[in-house]
This record gives structure tokens, sequence and C-alpha cells, in this order.
């Protein structure tokens, strides 16, 4: 009797999704899988500002885990893993036990970052979703309740800007003129680093329309009870701060051993492979590619997957691995809050209902791709809003 080869898939993120779907449909009768994840819903990032605003439920937003590895003849284990013995082939469950490893897959994401004082007790990151969804959930509430007078977001980059528009749009919606006051902090001279002017100028119309304060070259040092500090001695007064800031890694991936960047991050090679430990593959947010530096986005995440499936087949056949080469230019769509959004490719821009109803589709499109009973057979297009 031939013995099973076991693949271990650690995190339920964007790439691991595509590995479960590719082997829902063409099982490996020869392959035992195993899924680690903390929760059985995944959400799907391009989403989390359309939940926000009110305009997706969690249905629509987070994919379910369960029928996705049942559908791939793969174990689900609902926990974390919290490290790594590579020498004697164990990862180690936050609940207490272990797994054993032969080949192993991360796609973790990341987690919050604490760059300053307080971050930790009196604020709370994008990231991880389901606890910032927690947070706004009873920040609605008591927004509603006329008990949050003034939200600040901290982070200039897209992901903060798109969940403060949703935010805002939400309460706006639901108090009028009653809503909590908003504003935008930035370290950087301008928003948005990564896109073009055009995309900047209509971001700031947008900001400037909806009365919402932008601090300018305001370095985040420190975070009281109800304010930012700056490091220009500037205090930026909020009942809420979200934080948006660039995220950090596990501590526990650098501990294992594995090869990592600066950061912490695993690094891996263009075939998505750690170049210490050739068992062990990794994509996402917790990965850093050799030779590249695109963002972390759940774009090149999405991009990743079908890599990232073939060469973990590959490699537990022998078989020689294929190339995961980022394209050089992506198509970002910023939802707005209100069904509109801003189209940013390259130098160009749009804005309007029209956009976001072209984003709601391919974002509808992909969810599509993991619902059961039925699987769709080929990734459409994505999009990125982070």
């Amino acid at each position: 009797m031939v013995k099973r080869r076991r693949l271990l898939l650690i995190g339920g993120g964007h790439s691991h999704v595509e590995v479960l779907r590719r082997q829902a449909l063409a099982r490996d009768a020869d392959v035992a899988t195993t899924l680690v994840s903390p929760a059985p819903l995944t959400p799907y990032s391009g989403m989390l500002p359309g939940l926000v605003a009110g305009l997706y439920d969690i249905d629509e937003t987070h994919i379910a885990l369960r029928p996705l590895a049942a559908a791939a003849g793969a174990r689900l284990v609902e926990d974390c893993v919290v490290g790594l013995d590579l020498d004697a082939g164990l990862a180690h469950l936050g609940q207490g036990g272990t797994i054993p490893l032969e080949t192993v897959s991360l796609d973790i994401g990341s987690m919050p970052a604490a760059p300053m004082p307080g971050a930790q007790e009196y604020a709370v990151g994008v990231k991880p979703v389901d606890r910032f969804l927690q947070a706004w959930d009873a920040t609605f509430a008591d927004a509603l309740e006329g008990r949050v007078r003034s939200i600040v977001v901290v982070g200039g980059g897209a992901g903060g800007i798109e969940i403060l528009l949703a935010m805002q749009a939400r309460l706006a919606a639901a108090r009028g003129a009653a809503m909590p006051r908003f504003a935008l902090v930035t370290d950087l001279p301008h928003l948005l680093p990564r896109h073009a002017p055009a995309v900047r100028r209509r971001v700031r119309r947008i900001l400037a329309a909806r009365a919402i304060t932008v601090h300018f070259d305001a370095r985040a040092v420190a975070i009281e009870p109800r304010a930012v500090i700056a490091g220009d001695g500037r205090r930026i007064a909020a009942d809420r701060i979200v934080l948006a800031t660039s995220a950090a890694a596990a501590p526990w991936l650098a501990a294992s051993g594995l090869a990592c960047d600066a950061a912490g991050f695993v690094t891996v090679d263009e075939h998505l492979r750690s170049p210490s430990h050739p068992f062990v593959f990794a994509a996402g947010d917790c990965a850093s590619q050799q030779g590249q530096a695109y963002p972390k986005s759940g774009l090149y995440a999405v991009r990743q997957g079908p890599v990232l499936a073939e060469n973990l087949r590959r490699h537990l056949r022998g078989e020689p691995l294929s190339a995961f080469r980022p394209q050089r230019m992506a198509l970002a769509l910023l939802a707005t809050g209100d069904r509109r959004a801003i189209m940013s490719w390259s130098r160009f821009a749009a804005e309007g209902a029209w956009v976001w109803r072209w984003k709601d589709a391919i974002d509808r499109g992909f969810m599509a791709r993991y619902r059961f009973p039925a699987l769709a057979s080929e990734p459409g297009p994505v999009a990125t809003t982070d």
C-alpha cells in the first residue's frame, strides 16, 4: 500500500482557498491535505469596505472554509499555528497539540503592527479583519446613540482611505448631520503614494466634499485614550482610532528558523518556495519574494494562488516548478462607500457609479468560485483595493 503524502496548509488566505478549489476540481487520492485556520470563514479583502459601508453582509464577503475543504477532500482544523519545529517535522497549535508536517504552505496574512505606544490599548487595526469588524459594530452602535463624536484613521494608503470613506458613508446615511467628525492622519505630504496624481486629486476632492479633515506630515508617535499624538506635537482628538498602517509579520515565522526578510516575512523564491527549507512554501502577505518589491495586497495573493496550487502539486510529485511573475501594473478599484468607486490604472483615473458596478461584478464573480455545491472552473479578472 502506497503511503499518502501529507500537505499542511497553514492559514485560510486568498492563495490557499485557490489551492483548495483546484484540489476540489481534480482530487489527488495520494495526498492527505490538512488546513489549519483559526476561523471557519475567511474574509475577502476586496469586499471589506463594502461590508463596512453596509452594502454587503458577512455571507457575501466571507468564504466558508468547511465546505471548500470538504470538496477538496481536506481536513479542517479550527486552530492557529503558533510555531514550527522544522527539524522534528511538527507544527505547534495554539490550543495545544501538534500536527506532523512534510510539505507545508503558509498563507496566514499579516498581523496588526503596533508601531507607537498606546496603539494596542487605545486603537484597533484593520487587521485581523474579524477583530476590526467587532470593533466597527460597537463603534457604529455607539455612534447611533451619540456616544462617538469623532473617528480618526491613521494611514494614507488605499486601504485606510477606503475604510474611512466606508465608515463615513454608513454613518452619514444613518445619522445625517449628527454623524461623527472624521479625520485622516498620514506621515506623508500626500495620500496614496502608489497611485497617480489624477487618483489623488479625486480622493482629496471627495474627502473635502465630505468635510473629512486630512492631517499631512503627521507621523503618529503615540496613541492616547482619546487622541493621536503626532511627532510635531499635534494632538488630534478622537473617540475612536483605527490603524491602517503597514502590517507586521507573525513573530513565530522567523523564530522557526525559516529564511525571512528584515521585517520577519518569509523569504520565497520565484517558485514561492523557501530557499532555506525547500519543503516549505508561502504566499500572500506573510511572504516576501526575492528580487521583487510588489505591495502586500490581496491582488497579489489571489494571483499567486494558481501558481502555488500547481507548485504544491508538482513538488509532491517531484516535478519541476513554475515561476510566479507579478504583474507590473495592477488595476485598482477604490470604493468610496456610496456605491461609487475610483479606477486607478497606471497614470489613468476614472470615477463614478459605473466603476462601482464594475468592481461589484468582479468581486461577486471572485466569490462565486468558492461557493458550493457548484464550483467555477477558471478564475476571471480580479481587482484590488488594498
